[in-house]
């Protein structure tokens, strides 16, 4: 049985009927819109909207279109390991990442994992993701990463860095410089940062590293407020040497001060919130709460797909979730009761699309549905499934119940890369060759010992009770 058509290359497409979810500055929903893109960009959001004979139409009644979702924190290249480190603390994480796995990565491993990456975001609505590309230990290994996305379907930013060694020395390396500038000038990408983090040496070393990122234009990512590992001294340092401007992105930033916080918000930066990263690994309680009492723009991430959902649904909704519990916890520890939540699934929308924008400063290209910006857009529509009606609440629908299978369209610049619930951009099966070499390789040099201990670390003993439920208090009477 045929396929159903899909649209031409360079088509004009409108999406009619759907609930439109603009994501402009005044959120404006349209119950039954119309969105019409011609030309790589959005041409008109509207009502029964005039579109060329030659346009290709896509009936969405009883869907939902909405702007391209952005992720701005993903170690893309560990996507070749999914799910490998399910059970693992962030501790692990260093030791297999740090010491083991990401020192034996080959430029080919770290492309395989950047390739399969760029293909998971775009199907589940993602279309522009930052590559947090801390494995790329040498020229070679960013030559690589830069090839993989800049040849995978979908917007890319690769933010530069190398977990082996000193930010203060690798970003002075010609070769490195010549990777980024690279990123940042070809078309096929959407840019390039510098990726690194600030321990807390009141030397401040990484002086150097920030100097980099000026001299070639380019903003800076890093890690802050991790537990045990960066946290409000490197805030202070970087506040003290001018290091933090508009543009930085603050990952995590889950146990600062509020002093540090205002340090953020006062330079113009923003914070990627990576929720499940957040509650499993321990970097401290994801501070959705503390990001809007001081006013700071966030965006949302998935951090690394050797643990986490790959997908900006689970992350609004595991973000939504952990605020609310702390609402309810705080009130519930001082007797109160929280009958209004704070935190809407609103909100967290637009963090999934508008945050994304402005925190990689492509707010006037993309984020939301606005004649003539980037035709990046996503339908989530899907006629067969009973979770897909009815839709009241089209906010709480994205957060609560839709999830990737439903996700109909994907269009990056007016180009379908997902079409009819199914990938049709990138060379899957290719990929999928390439990351079995990748297995292979890494099961060898590792064997096969440690191999499956990496996967299934020990469980700490402790003491249990052999039968909580046969407890009873010393004063109720005996029969």
């Amino acid at each position: 049985m045929p396929g159903t058509p899909a649209p031409q290359p360079g088509q004009p497409i409108v999406i009619r009927d759907a609930i439109v979810l603009t994501m402009d500055d005044a959120h404006t929903v349209i119950p039954e819109g119309d969105v019409l893109v011609v030309d790589g960009r959005i041409a008109e959001v509207g009502v029964d909207l005039a579109a060329p004979e030659v346009a290709f139409e896509i009936a969405a009644k009883g869907g939902i279109v909405m702007p391209g979702m952005v992720d701005t924190h993903r170690h893309m290249w560990q996507s070749a390991m999914r799910a490998y480190g399910a059970d693992w603390t962030l501790t692990q994480y260093f030791v297999w990442y740090y010491l083991e796995h990401g020192m034996k990565f080959r430029p080919q491993d770290v492309g395989a994992g950047n390739r399969i990456s760029a293909l998971d975001a775009i199907e589940s609505g993602i279309t522009t993701s930052l590559d947090w590309s801390h494995g790329l230990r040498t020229p070679d290994h960013g030559e690589a990463a830069l090839e993989a996305l800049a040849g995978s379907p979908g917007r890319f930013v690769l933010a530069y860095g190398n977990l082996a060694g000193a930010p203060w020395e690798w970003t002075q390396d010609p070769a490195v410089r010549r990777v980024i500038e690279r990123a940042r000038d070809d078309s096929r990408m959407f840019g390039a940062q510098l990726a690194f983090d600030v321990p807390g040496d009141e030397g401040f070393p990484e002086r150097a590293a920030f100097q980099a990122a000026r001299d070639l234009g380019v903003s800076v990512t890093t890690h802050a407020g991790v537990w045990g590992a960066t946290g409000d001294n490197g805030i202070r340092l970087m506040y003290d040497n001018g290091a933090m401007t508009p543009g930085t992105v603050y990952v995590h930033a889950a146990t600062l001060s509020d002093e540090s916080y205002q340090m953020i918000a006062a330079t113009g930066g923003t914070v990627s919130l990576a929720t499940e990263s957040e509650q499993t690994c321990g970097q401290g309680y994801p501070p959705a709460h503390a990001l809007r009492r001081h006013g700071i723009g966030a965006s949302l991430s998935v951090d690394t797909s050797v643990w986490f959902s790959a997908d900006m649904f689970s992350a609004m909704r595991t973000t939504i979730g952990a605020d609310r519990a702390l609402e309810h916890y705080i009130a519930h520890e001082k007797g109160d009761t929280v009958t209004h939540a704070t935190i809407r699934v609103e909100e967290v929308v637009d963090w999934a699309t508008r945050g994304g924008a402005k925190a990689l400063g492509k707010w006037d290209e993309i984020g939301s549905l606005e004649a003539g910006k980037l035709a990046d857009v996503v339908l989530v529509h899907n006629p067969d499934s009973p979770t897909m009606v009815p839709i009241l609440n089209p906010y709480g629908h994205l957060v609560y119940q839709a999830g990737r299978g439903d996700v109909h369209t994907v269009l990056v610049g007016g180009k379908p890369v997902k079409f009819d619930g199914k990938l049709v951009a990138g060379d899957l099966a290719g990929v999928r060759t390439q990351l079995e070499d990748t297995i292979e390789y890494l099961r060898r040099e590792l064997g096969d010992e440690d191999w499956r201990s990496g996967m299934n670390p020990d469980i700490p003993e402790k003491e249990i009770l052999s039968n909580p439920y046969q407890y009873r208090r010393e004063t109720e009477p005996s029969h």
